[in-house]
């Protein structure tokens, strides 16, 4: 049996999601017991660069059918298209399990990330393309405000650009004031799925980016337990508060991030070339629970201080959030990847 599939069998409190909107990958990742999927402008023009050949006549036909339209509005018009198309594929898990699985994640322009209003409005205007969707917004001070709105006006959200302790707290925070502003309102949310992403191989990486630049002789195998140790203090955190969010593991750079997750109640959002890896292993698939990335490791990493910013649960204020190196380095890609697409279809539309 492949290893995700037996995760999923035997551990169903571990959801795995497919890091990816392509309709290929999706439908092995659910083959193998996934009940998610996400998109981003990135994710996006990864898929369209991959599958060109599949996607290039709505690419033509949406130009044909709107001349008026600009290259942002159609990049857009490509994003909802074929995020739509996938959550069909999830269409049934979501009506089977009454909204609890079976979402799409759809994220908002990152050009928005400093104001909350207008992630609210292209959060709205997005959560509308279908029914099983779930919308992301990066975890800047903006976003948290947005969270509870969206919360509130009945829209699960999926905090992402997150990477600290701080952050995920401020999230389910925010969540919960939105769930309690509807419920002392009588409006429903017993289909609402609210999500917190963790981008815990990224945390990896600006440690590893910070121990270079300071030219510091650091144990490199205690660089690989970062965003374990972050995402595992967040979720105990979450657990004795009773939040009603899911805490999600997203960025994989080892397999810690699959396997020493098996058994907790949280998603893992898994790229398809990760996925054919960890079902080609020898990792014996097992509960993981009660793992905890031990305390040598966890006093070598707090010696650095970007790993206390994200580890200790009062690191940092909201205000500090978008300023995090991980934050900013997220975020200039998202922005990239973003202009990246709409130069794709300018290659069409400018002829």
């Amino acid at each position: 049996m492949n290893k995700l599939l037996e995760t999923t069998l035997n551990f169903p409190q571990t959801e795995i999601w497919n890091d990816s909107c392509s309709c290929a990958e999706l439908q092995y990742a659910l083959d193998n017991g996934a009940c998610g999927a996400t998109t981003n402008p990135v994710i996006v023009g990864n898929v369209l660069k991959k599958e060109l050949s599949q996607w290039e006549p709505m690419i033509e036909e949406l130009i044909l059918r709107h001349p008026e339209a600009t290259e942002d509005d159609l990049a857009w018009m490509m994003i909802k298209a074929m995020g739509q198309k996938a959550s069909l594929l999830l269409k049934p898990e979501f009506e089977r399990t009454r909204g609890q699985r079976g979402r799409i994640s759809f994220q908002t322009n990152a050009k928005y990330y400093t104001n909350a209003e207008l992630m609210i409005r292209h959060g709205e205007e997005l959560a509308a393309v279908c029914e099983n969707s779930q919308i992301k917004a990066p975890a800047s001070a903006a976003g948290i405000a947005a969270y509870e709105e969206l919360t509130y006006r009945g829209i699960s959200i999926n905090a992402t650009v997150s990477f600290t302790v701080a952050q995920a707290l401020a999230t389910a925070e925010a969540v919960e004031r939105g769930l309690r502003r509807r419920e002392a309102e009588g409006l429903d949310i017993s289909a609402m799925h609210p999500v917190c992403t963790i981008m815990a191989g990224r945390v990896d990486d600006h440690l590893k980016k910070q121990v270079a630049d300071q030219k510091l002789l650091f144990p490199p195998e205690a660089l690989e337990w970062a965003g374990v140790a972050i995402v595992k203090k967040a979720l105990k955190l979450y657990v004795q508060r009773g939040y009603r969010t899911k805490l999600m593991i997203a960025a994989f750079r080892n397999p810690y991030s699959w396997h020493c997750f098996i058994g907790d109640p949280v998603i893992l959002t898994i790229p398809h070339d990760w996925q054919l890896r960890i079902n080609h292993s020898d990792f014996p698939v097992e509960d993981h629970h009660e793992f905890q990335v031990d305390e040598a490791t966890i006093r070598q990493l707090e010696t650095l201080e970007e790993f206390r910013k994200a580890y200790d649960e009062q690191g940092q204020r909201p205000e500090d959030f978008e300023h995090y190196g991980a934050f900013t380095k997220t975020m200039r890609q998202f922005l990239d990847g973003y202009d990246d697409l709409v130069r794709l279809i300018r290659g069409y539309k400018v002829k």
